[in-house]
């Protein structure tokens, strides 16, 4: 059981979550707030329906319990899990989605399984996922490469729910560069990292914001960010075709020595060409994926900007983290 010193933070990054923002937070609070000392940090990514009402309005309902962070511009679920976790002061920080597919009884099976044990983060799995195809098959991927690129504990689920020690939060709060992926910092910073089976219930409402687009953005942005690996596959893949071509000219001038009548073949020389390119335009796009980035970081482009804020005692300081 939590000592009344101890404080419970819940990130929640909202978007276009209005039909359940609402329900959601009033729930957290009438069930966490009689065994936990609680905030809730909303934190509004550029929703275009009327979250950020709700959620003004679940600040006025709540003002000792939420906290309010509207972003100037829709970033992307984990620089706003960042600026929420910059703003939260819990010695445990739930991270959780406004969806509901998180029931409150899980969140605090979670919370008493992080008080219980001595990890700096616990996942979440599910036995059965109620994601549609496309967010399955991303995710399925996702961790597969996650094993190779970030070197991820085989048989750990990455699940966008999750409670992490303030210990953990203060480190991952250091990262100031443009594109941060949570599961990437928590990784490179420690391996005390416990896991909890919990249940996964459909979307209430609405339907997932990751779009192909977006899970293919996220897969650049966890692998090019955390690993060189790319890179160092483009030059293996470039080493193997250079090879195979020597070998394969080799063996045309030999032919050629041995039937000075033999014509070249304009299909094979078509084919060639076709996959050395192929591999040269994928290498040159990994390339610049990275120099991208670095040009991006040195123009200070920020993580996010909070454009309104609402919260019981401000703290001083600047809106946006860079």
């Amino acid at each position: 059981m939590l000592s009344p010193s101890k404080l419970i933070s819940l990130v929640i990054p909202v978007h276009n979550g209005e039909q359940t923002i609402t329900e959601l937070v009033v729930k957290l609070v009438f069930s966490l707030q009689p065994r936990h000392a609680i905030e809730i940090v909303l934190v509004n990514d550029g929703s275009t329906d009327r979250s950020e009402e709700a959620c003004l309005s679940l600040f006025r309902r709540f003002p000792d319990m939420v906290k309010f962070y509207s972003l100037a511009k829709n970033v992307g679920e984990h620089n706003a899990v960042i600026a929420g976790l910059n703003q939260s002061r819990g010695d445990h920080m739930v991270i959780m989605d406004d969806d509901f597919q998180n029931p409150i009884s899980e969140v605090m099976k979670l919370i008493d399984f992080a008080l219980e044990h001595d990890d700096d983060v616990v996942y979440t799995y599910y036995i059965t996922k109620r994601h549609g195809f496309l967010r399955n098959l991303g995710s399925r991927l996702h961790n597969g490469l996650a094993n190779v690129l970030l070197k991820k504990p085989k048989g750990l689920y990455l699940s966008s729910f999750k409670c992490v020690n303030r210990f953990l939060v203060d480190e991952i709060v250091k990262y100031d560069l443009s594109f941060p992926h949570i599961d990437g910092l928590i990784l490179r910073t420690t391996e005390k990292i416990g896991r909890i089976e919990v249940e996964h219930h459909p979307r209430q409402a609405g339907k997932s914001g990751y779009t192909l687009k977006k899970l293919i953005r996220l897969w650049l942005n966890s692998f090019t960010a955390f690993s060189i690996l790319p890179l160092r596959i483009s030059l293996v893949i470039g080493l193997i075709f250079s090879m195979a071509g020597f070998l394969l000219g080799v063996v045309t001038i030999i032919e050629k020595i041995s039937n000075p009548h033999l014509p070249m073949g304009y299909t094979l020389i078509i084919v060639i060409l076709t996959l050395f390119l192929g591999v040269l335009l994928i290498s040159l796009g990994v390339i610049g994926e990275y120099v991208g980035r670095i040009y991006l970081a040195q123009s200070k482009k920020p993580q996010f900007t909070i454009r309104k804020r609402f919260e019981k005692t401000p703290p001083s300081g600047d809106h946006e983290k860079t």
